[in-house]
């Protein structure tokens, strides 16, 4: 077996991602089980299917998260990455967010009107990060 010889470096920003990836995975567990246990019998079908749908797509961008992480602690500093990881995050916190919100307001009478909005927000900021990613492979390295 050969050794890694790809170039390590100390990344406070991947540091931070795989973070910030850890804390919004459990979360998501969390968000899952409560979903699965406490509001099964207390909320209808279709709330429950909005924060399953939540839920998913944090898990779906936590995975993202670490990946963009990995990239970035293995390559050089670049903006895309960067810009990825924090599109992730932001769609994360208005999709997943506002879609499990929603889902709980008939227990909680949170006022979805105006979080409604943040939905389609945060799949923008989704299809950002991964466009963004995009950007980042098709660039040629620096030598």
């Amino acid at each position: 077996m050969r050794p890694f010889t790809g170039q390590y470096k100390d990344n406070m920003q991947s540091n931070r991602l795989i973070s910030i990836a850890g804390l919004l995975g459990a979360i998501g567990v969390i968000t899952g089980a409560f979903g699965a246990h406490f509001l099964k019998s207390r909320l209808d079908t279709s709330d429950l299917e909005t924060i399953k749908t939540g839920v998913l797509y944090l898990f779906i961008h936590v995975l993202a998260l670490l990946f963009v992480a990995t990239l970035n602690h293995f390559s050089r500093f670049n903006r895309w990455l960067r810009f990825a990881g924090v599109a992730f995050i932001t769609g994360v916190l208005l999709f997943s967010g506002s879609l499990i919100l929603i889902g709980t307001s008939s227990l909680t009478d949170f006022p979805v009107s105006y979080i409604g909005v943040l939905t389609p927000i945060g799949g923008l900021f989704f299809i950002a990060g991964w466009i963004s990613l995009a950007i980042f492979g098709f660039q040629r390295p620096n030598k």
